[in-house]
């Protein structure tokens, strides 16, 4: 029986909603493997195991419990943001040669970028808002920020989730304050050009007979955007399936079926659009998408008519081939 590690927690805002989508992801874990939690934080790796906790020796990748040792063979990554999201856990765990079913390393650390993915899909003709991208909080004027992109628009840390550190300026007055809260989530910042529509997600993932697009979610915020109050504290509508077109439905499904072979993803990947004049526009790539009970992933799923558990059972049958 296979020994699954479901590492979680991590160095970002987002450790307490990668602890809750982990553990929806135990608990509704297939039958036939020996799943339990590892928590990562920077001082340790923390294993839950059989209602124990053990350290996990990071050289070795496992731990001692009743006297035997147990060895990961096969890691889940849901850890939002640092250092699983972007990458880093993939890289280290490809050099340690332990498998995981999530996508790789260059995928991960390329989605999790705003600004370089989109640039990236741009090039494939993919629809996305204009941007700026900024390296420190003067790298471009105030007024020429607005002649570029007008406003509305949206300030981001370019490697956070969850609308950690997301502001949207109406006024060039909020534009100063929304920078220097971006900058305090991440290195970078996008500035992007606003777009009008109707806000949907597509969930993704590969079974044995290809790619599967989920059921659409319409997201409508009572906030000003889908912001974190929004995401987990119950301030949005969030509809599924999405009040559009059956044409504009499989319109988003077709392409975000298209970006998830572009980045070269693997498991379930959720991909954010802006609905414009029935034309779909990336808004980004989350290829560690919230798992908790609140999250939409699991409403597609349901919406689908299946359970959590046979989910994963088909993700599993494809990734541990």
């Amino acid at each position: 029986m296979k020994h699954i590690g479901i590492f979680c927690g991590g160095y970002s805002s987002e450790y307490d909603i990668s602890i809750k989508s982990a553990k929806t992801i135990l608990s509704n874990f297939p039958e036939g493997y020996s799943p339990f939690l590892v928590e990562v934080t920077r001082q340790q790796w923390i294993a839950n195991y059989e209602n124990q906790s053990y350290v996990v020796d990071q050289n070795s990748l496992s731990f001692i419990a009743f006297d035997k040792e147990i060895s990961i063979d096969v890691a889940i990554i849901y850890i939002h943001g640092h250092p699983g999201e972007d990458g880093k856990l993939q890289a280290y765990f490809d050099m340690k040669q332990i498998p995981y079913i999530n996508s790789g390393a260059l995928a991960s650390e390329l989605s999790f970028d705003k600004w370089y993915c989109n640039q990236f899909l741009k090039g494939f003709g993919i629809p996305v808002a204009k941007s700026l991208r900024l390296t420190a909080i003067n790298d471009y004027s105030e007024q020429d920020i607005i002649n570029s992109l007008g406003l509305p628009c949206f300030v981001k840390p370019t490697d956070s989730g969850s609308s950690y550190g997301i502001s949207k300026v109406n006024q060039a007055t909020e534009l100063r304050a929304a920078l220097e809260l971006a900058f305090q989530e991440g290195k970078t910042v996008v500035i992007e050009s606003f777009l009008k529509g109707t806000e949907v997600t597509c969930g993704v993932y590969r079974k044995a007979d290809g790619l599967c697009a989920l059921p659409l979610t319409e997201i409508v915020s009572e906030k000003d955007f889908f912001d974190y109050e929004a995401k987990y504290l119950g301030k949005s509508s969030e509809i599924t399936p999405a009040r559009v077109s059956e044409i504009v439905s499989k319109a988003v499904q077709d392409r975000a079926k298209q970006i998830y072979d572009l980045l070269s993803l693997r498991s379930i990947a959720r991909i954010d659009f802006m609905i414009v004049e029935d034309v779909p526009y990336v808004i980004e790539v989350n290829t560690t998408p919230g798992f908790s009970p609140a999250s939409i992933v699991p409403q597609m799923i349901a919406c689908e008519g299946k359970s959590i558990q046979g989910f994963w059972e088909e993700i599993l049958a494809v990734e541990l081939k």
